[in-house]
């Protein structure tokens, strides 16, 4: 689905639970690095930036580097990246807890993404 459709249709959803949201806002993410792959660049830089600062979770940090280094390795690399960001899983919702993905989607990408809270 192109980012633009996959836009469009978000704008088009009313606020929904923040799980919700977030699956959401791992697909618009695999839109976007399925349509440019040089956006791996943006998480790696966060890995090396937040280990560079001492970061306390080195190991989570570690296997993310691993997974984006094999997407821009190899297509299959890429294909499970994308897949892993597309799953809703509760073992790929765990991992994707910790994301390096910040940057990824612009200020105004983000804005389309509403969530209400059951607490």
């Amino acid at each position: 689905m192109p980012a633009k459709t996959a836009f469009a249709y978000l704008d088009s959803r009313t606020e929904r639970p923040g799980d919700e949201v977030s699956a959401d806002v791992f697909r618009a993410i695999a839109v976007k690095i399925e349509a440019d792959p040089s956006l791996l660049r943006i998480p790696l830089a966060n890995i090396d930036r937040w280990l560079a600062r001492g970061h306390s979770a080195v190991s989570r940090l570690e296997q993310w580097r691993a997974v984006l280094l094999s997407a821009m390795s190899s297509n299959d690399g890429l294909r499970s990246l994308l897949a892993l960001l597309r799953d809703s899983s509760a073992e790929a919702v765990f991992f994707k807890e910790f994301s390096p993905f910040p940057g990824v989607l612009s200020s105004e990408e983000l804005k389309r993404f509403r969530w209400t809270s059951a607490h």
